[in-house]
This record gives C-alpha cells, structure tokens and sequence, in this order.
C-alpha cells in the first residue's frame, strides 16, 4: 500500500467520525428581533437552532422575562417562536427528537372535526363530543420522521465514507459522494423547509394575520416579516459539513493517484 492511499484512509475514517460528531451539533440558527423583544432581555434575539435531529431552543440563560423562563435554564424560545408565528398562520415547527415524550401527539399535530354534509360537527355516542380528525399536513410528518430518523441516516453516510477508504475500485467514488454532500442535504431540506411553511399560512383556516402574503423566509442574512427583523446564519455544525465534504475530496483525490501509482507499477 503506497502513501497516498493509506492518506485516503485516514481522511476516510476522519471524515466518518466528523460525520457522527455532526449529529450532536447545531447546523443553523434563526433569530426574531423586535422592539418588543429589547437587546438588555434577548441578546440574540428569539432565537432556535437547527439540528440534523431536531430544532432547539436557542435562547439557555435568559431569565429576565419571568413568564419566558420555563425552566431552570431560562426561557425556551422555540415556544415563543412557535406563538409568533402562530399569529399570522403558520404552522408548528416540527421539532424531531426534540419533542415532548409525555404529549400523545407532538406539537405541530393540527386536528379539526368530524363534519356531516351539512357542516355540523358528528358527536362521538360514547363520549358526546365532536369526532377529531388528524388534518396535519404530509409534509410536516415527512420532515419530523426525516429529523427522527436522522442519526441511522448519517451513520449509513458514515459507513459509506469508510468504505470508500477501504476498498480498492476506482469505480467506488459514489461512495466518497454520498457522505461528502452532506452539506448540500441539509441546505436542500432547509430551503425547502422554509418555503413550505412561508407559503402555507392557513393554520386557521383563512388567509394570513394583517395581511401577510405567503413568502420566503430569510435563508441567509438578515429579512423583514412584519414588525420583525429576522436573521438566518449557519452556526458551527454548518462547517463542519463543509469540513467532511473537503475531507471526501482530497480523500478521493489521493485514492486515485495511489491506484494510479499502482496500476502503473
């Protein structure tokens, strides 16, 4: 084994384990500032941060507000962002291997009731209230499974990466390309995210609240949406992805001038 391929496993194997180091870290953040919320109270503004597994509270250690301050840690701002946008329509963040275990359903379930031709609620004869009906969107199921089931997901990217490094085909780069466009997944599903829940505003049912149309939230840099000034940047997990995509490069790069070495020998 000459020296450029045992380079190309070593950057294999580092580029495994930043994959599963990603996992635990956060990928984005998202902050509301108004005037309501002052710089003395939210320093960072309402903000949460995006995970592969979930999206989290983003604001530990603010305490000033006392009815924000729902626990030990302080106020959890992905309830009060989840309230703020509730008012002009929008639906629940889904919250992935962040939701409480204790609720029958996560947050962002959306239930109407049961109606006959006429438009009156059906009574349940056992019980005489309305018959619930799970209207949830798809889309938002799809996305909290995909957080859900993100760690199996990341560990397949992860084997796929060494294998790369340890098998011998030039043909095996897909291998190397699977794990190295990490990157690119997640900006995907985040744009989609949020053009999704920018353009579906109906969560009670008509339009949106003051006259807000659908549109697209800010992905990068800082936007306007109402009285608030939104602000959407990669936070540290972001380039650590960008990390394990050079990683894949150069691994793929020295794996190819090794078996050329070889082949040529």
């Amino acid at each position: 084994m000459n020296k450029n391929i045992q380079i190309s496993r070593i950057l294999s194997i580092l580029g495994a384990v930043l994959i599963i180091v990603s996992i635990f870290t956060p990928i984005w953040w998202v902050a509301l500032q108004s005037r309501q919320y002052p710089k003395s109270m939210y320093p960072e503004g309402i903000r949460i941060n995006f995970k592969f597994t979930g999206v989290y509270n983003g604001c530990e250690g603010v305490r000033e507000r006392e009815e924000l301050a729902m626990d030990a840690e302080g106020a959890d701002c992905l309830v009060e962002m989840n309230a703020i946008n509730h008012f002009i329509g929008m639906y629940h963040i889904t919250q992935g291997l962040n939701r409480d275990e204790s609720r029958p359903y996560p947050i962002y379930y959306v239930f109407d009731t049961k109606k006959d031709e006429n438009g009156n609620e059906i009574l349940d004869p056992d019980t005489g209230k309305p018959i619930e009906v799970d209207v949830t969107p798809g889309f938002l199921k799809f996305l909290d499974s995909l957080m859900r089931f993100s760690p199996y997901l990341l560990g397949f990217f992860a084997i796929s990466g060494l294998a790369f490094g340890f098998t011998s085909k030039k043909l095996n780069i897909v291998l190397a390309i699977i794990p190295g466009l990490i990157p690119i997944y997640f900006l995907v599903m985040y744009i989609i995210g949020l053009y999704w829940y920018g353009h579906n505003l109906g969560l009670h049912g008509g339009g949106a609240f003051e006259g807000i149309k659908p549109f697209m939230p800010t992905v990068f840099g800082e936007g306007k949406v109402a009285q608030f000034t939104t602000q959407s940047y990669p936070y540290y997990g972001f380039f650590i992805l960008i990390a394990i995509l050079a990683i894949y490069v150069f691994a793929v790069l020295y794996k190819r001038k090794g078996l050329n070495i070889q082949t040529n020998n």
